[in-house]
């Protein structure tokens, strides 16, 4: 791989780099290629690990001027393996990972290498938060530019909706900064489609108060009762106000998110809601959910939002191998139900296929207000499998690729960009529609006209 590069350009490199070069052959070498979807096993020549902008402009020049792949690495989350490449460069923004919170704007600088449990933490310390995904160890960045759902979107709007500007360095390694004043443009792209256009080394967030006390309530049923469930989670997320976040799961014990103690091998469906609003009114919310007839467990619990925020952390942990397919739904029918129920019960193991309720905050905004497609959906769903050794690798995908088939007659056109897998250029107009993907190429001509930054969804030139 190494000797590909020119080694004066690589000398160049070291004068101008502040972080740290990580090359094959060091001894941190494969901690530093490591990232968190061990699908994603790769062997990138230059890892670097940059601590300023600067390092970032340096890294970018060199790989361009090498004709090397870049790869983003800011959490190291991506689903897809983005984060990292086979033979060229990972630039790493783990060193860059500053936030900065503004209590009295409300507002939050936060660095391109930022973990939302960092964020999340910063905020928290004047009762603020920002509409962010629902795992700790997430890089902010990457979420960010691909949309960002999770937990308050209903109440808040998803992270884009909050997004106030982004730093960016440029394909020409230039910086610029991005905003509805600076490029309105540009700014549209960023929001959905952002991966495409540069390197994000810092990002402005409009802050809402949050917490520190909310309450989650979670009923869960036999598959048999599907129907009910969905029933239930349905009508909720017509009644709901929306302060409450509302997921439906359907899981195959042990591991799936509705798994339940004691049903080892059992599929069960389990109907959830977090509530954000105020806490005196959190059991008259929740009554709706709770006192259901026979549920194999029914929950109410008091936590805090950073508790609430880092909930996942382990199940979804380092290490393990996933893959997943989404969609997003108009309604939710029994017989869909049906179809989720039966690829949950004939799945291979620590296998779900979960919904969440959209609405509130996300469907004030305009579907053409930015890149991202989907938020007059009335349901995000997606169906995500997990599992350790490498030889599961075919039944684990096979099974995630049967269940969407399955599914897929029921779901409505757009997906969101973050849960996609699998590449090309079909995949990626699916994502976006037909009149954004070409407003996204023109953009794409526009600002990185040699498609430096292809290592995402690309949207080609």
């Amino acid at each position: 791989m190494l000797q590909t590069i020119d080694m004066a350009s690589l000398g160049k490199l070291r004068d101008d780099f502040r972080g740290h070069l990580v090359l094959p052959g060091d001894a941190e070498y494969d901690r530093s290629r490591a990232v968190w979807n061990a699908v994603a096993d790769r062997y990138p020549a230059i890892v670097a690990r940059c601590t300023r902008v600067e390092d970032v402009v340096a890294a970018v020049r060199f790989a361009r001027a090498s004709d090397l792949v870049i790869a983003v690495r800011g959490g190291g989350h991506s689903v897809a393996g983005f984060s990292t490449c086979d033979g060229g460069i990972v630039i790493d923004l783990s060193g860059m990972r500053e936030v900065r919170v503004d209590p009295t704007k409300r507002t939050a600088r936060v660095e391109g290498g930022a973990l939302l449990e960092q964020l999340d933490k910063a905020a928290q310390e004047y009762g603020l938060a920002c509409p962010v995904g629902v795992v700790g160890h997430t890089g902010v960045g990457g979420l960010t530019l691909g949309g960002g759902m999770g937990r308050l979107e209903r109440k808040h709007g998803y992270t884009i909706d909050n997004l106030l500007s982004v730093d960016l360095v440029t394909a020409e390694g230039l910086v610029r900064h991005v905003s509805d004043e600076d490029d309105p443009d540009l700014f549209w792209g960023l929001r959905g489609a952002g991966a495409n256009f540069g390197i994000a080394t810092a990002f402005e967030f409009r802050l809402h108060p949050i917490g520190p006390n909310v309450s989650t309530a979670v009923v869960v049923f036999p598959i048999e009762r599907a129907r009910e469930a969905a029933g239930l989670y349905r009508d909720l997320s017509l009644s709901a106000p929306h302060h409450m976040h509302l997921g439906l799961n359907f899981g195959m014990a042990p591991g799936g998110r509705a798994a339940t103690p004691g049903l080892k091998g059992s599929a069960t469906v389990a109907v959830g809601a977090t509530h954000f609003g105020d806490q005196k009114g959190a059991e008259r919310d929740l009554a709706k959910l709770r006192g259901q007839i026979e549920p194999l467990v029914e929950t109410l619990t008091q936590t805090t939002y950073l508790a609430l925020q880092k909930m996942s952390d382990e199940e979804m942990a380092w290490g393990k191998r996933f893959y997943m397919k989404g969609a997003f739904l108009d309604e939710l029918s029994d017989a869909a139900v049906d179809r989720m129920a039966e690829q949950v019960s004939a799945a291979p193991g620590e296998c779900s296929i979960g919904l969440w309720a959209q609405g509130g905050a996300t469907a004030q905004v305009p579907e053409d207000a930015m890149a991202f497609t989907g938020r007059g959906a009335a349901h995000w769903l997606g169906a995500e499998a997990f599992w350790v050794e490498k030889d599961g690798d075919a039944d684990h995908v096979a099974w995630g690729r049967a269940a969407m088939a399955a599914i897929k007659p029921f779901t409505r056109a757009g997906h969101y960009v973050n849960d996609i897998v699998e590449q090309g250029d079909d995949i990626v107009r699916s994502i976006y529609g037909d009149a954004k993907y070409e407003k996204l190429r023109a953009l794409k001509r526009a600002h990185d006209p040699d498609n430096v930054f292809r290592l995402n969804q690309n949207i080609r030139p």
